[in-house]
């Protein structure tokens, strides 16, 4: 099955953008959704976006607010979402997920237990 390795985060200041990268190895990644969480210091674990295998996604729009594109090019099996106009409460450890219940179904699942293989994190630090 796919290993993940998230890449992209950082200190960036209020307004600023990222682009974090979810990038796959492995037999299995392009047939099965995949999906950004956070987690801000403090505070538990949630549902960033998710992008169905075909490229269909799916946003928090409390936690993205418009600001946020998740996209995936299963040519280099990567995932990636696109950070802009970054706010301090933005800051998290962000890690990608891959749910092996979604093998080709038009599903992105919002819980973070639905998903069986994570990556280990990428930080994201917002400062003002």
């Amino acid at each position: 099955q796919a290993q993940l390795a998230e890449s992209g985060g950082g200190l960036v200041q209020v307004g600023g953008s990222l682009r974090l990268s979810c990038a796959a190895s492995g037999r299995t990644f392009r047939q099965y959704s995949v999906a950004w969480f956070r987690q801000p210091p403090g505070k538990e674990r949630e549902f960033v976006a998710g992008v169905t295998w075909s490229g269909d996604p799916t946003y928090n729009a409390d936690s993205v607010q418009g600001r946020f594109t998740i996209s995936r090019d299963n040519t280099v099996s990567t995932v990636y979402l696109q950070m802009a106009d970054l706010q301090p409460e933005d800051s998290a450890a962000y890690y990608c997920a891959v749910d092996l219940n979604s093998y080709h179904r038009q599903i992105v699942r919002t819980n973070a237990g639905a998903y069986d293989h994570w990556g280990k994190g990428t930080q994201v630090t917002v400062s003002s």
